[in-house]
């Protein structure tokens, strides 16, 4: 059953591209589910042990047990069928997206919302570490464009991200944003209330839009490096009916002035970019926030909250899925570059907020119960 939400700007999949696109989600679950815990297995009796002959003590590192555990023939096939099942997603999603992409461009012109903005910038420069690869083999990654007005990148990453999750992160795609809000925010800080929210990073605004209905009288603002992304996020959020100003800026030098919001967030944006941009981005939210206000970063676990074989099965994000900063990124002491940027040692946070808040029932007397993990965050008050 397709059960992501369809607004007007999700691109319509025929009967054979959904067909398609069902079999790519069904074969991720596959492999997930019945594949995947079978590389503990022959690490355990295999793997280890044959190192363990030959080098008189244990894989020391995620480095070591990926080198021993390329020679099994289980990992290969495994990593080899999991890399196929990537490219095939967004080959399937692309079918429908071009297939009806003039239709969507004009779609987004016509939009008789006038809720939020969206602002271009034309002369704006791609960070060159975007450029160098395309993330998560989508292919173009989040930036490219190839006709006027080209929103393409934005339709294939809303739908993308759905197949790749199997609809794990909601109906919506904005797991993150909203179980920030319930399950953190409201209940910690239940007198927050923030004027002027920034979404760092935003793409198509999956995780912006929760914060525009938990805080209604704020205005919010979201910036990202692709304009493909921003025009589909925009006619998105139109068609939602949310109010969201987006614009075409780096979060690592933006346009706005010192101290103007009370609140920054940012959802899985660290782990797409390197070490001095990150650096950047910290110092950026440092300058932007206004006293008393709060910035929180989104993340999947560091390493150095898992043991070493979950950091190996992690870690090949980066070795064989165009995530090239994944683990450069789970290897950080965060609080140390949030101090570094300017926070106060004592008001950096690091914890771990229950996720699934998209399950919780409408008068959410069940927060937090729909729960299937948590999300990591690093926040920090100014």
């Amino acid at each position: 059953m397709d059960r992501q939400f369809q607004h007007s700007m999700l691109p319509q999949a025929t009967h054979d591209e959904l067909a398609r696109q069902n079999f790519v989600k069904s074969l991720k679950l596959h492999i997930v589910k019945n594949l995947s815990p079978g590389n503990k297995r022959v690490y355990e009796q295999v793997v280890k042990p044959q190192f363990e002959r030959e080098h008189q003590r244990s894989p020391q590192n995620r480095h070591e047990i990926r080198t021993a555990m390329q020679q099994h023939p289980h990992y290969c096939w495994w990593s080899a069928l999991r890399r196929i099942n990537q490219e095939m997603l967004w080959d399937a999603v692309n079918t429908s997206v071009e297939r009806q992409l003039p239709e969507l461009i004009e779609r987004a012109k016509q939009s008789d919302r006038q809720l939020g903005t969206l602002t271009l910038d034309p002369d704006f420069k791609i960070p060159a570490y975007q450029t160098a690869v395309d993330i998560h083999c989508m292919p173009g990654s989040y930036h490219s464009e190839y006709i006027a007005d080209d929103l393409a990148a934005g339709a294939t990453y809303d739908r993308g991200v759905y197949i790749y999750g199997a609809g794990w992160l909601g109906p919506l795609n904005d797991d993150m944003g909203l179980s920030i809000v319930k399950n953190y925010l409201k209940p910690k800080y239940p007198d927050f209330r923030p004027a002027k929210i920034l979404d760092l990073g935003c793409s198509v605004g999956h995780s912006t839009l929760p914060y525009v209905d938990a805080y209604p009288e704020a205005e919010v603002y979201a910036i990202d490096i692709g304009a493909p992304m921003l025009r589909y996020a925009h006619a998105r959020a139109e068609a939602l009916g949310k109010r969201v100003h987006f614009s075409q800026q780096n979060a690592e030098r933006t346009h706005f002035e010192a101290a103007s919001f009370d609140l920054i967030v940012s959802h899985i944006l660290l782990h797409e970019i390197p070490l001095p941009a990150i650096r950047n981005v910290m110092r950026e939210c440092d300058r932007l926030l206004a006293p008393g206000g709060m910035t929180i970063h989104v993340e999947a676990p560091l390493y150095s909250h898992m043991d070493t074989f979950s950091a190996f099965m992690y870690d090949w994000e980066t070795a064989n899925n165009n995530e090239p900063f994944w683990s450069a990124m789970r290897e950080l002491d965060l609080t140390a570059v949030m101090t570094e940027a300017g926070f106060a040692a004592d008001r950096v946070i690091q914890t771990f907020v229950p996720n699934g808040a998209w399950k919780t029932t409408a008068d959410n007397s069940q927060q937090g119960g729909g729960s299937r993990g948590s999300w990591f965050i690093v926040a920090a008050t100014k």
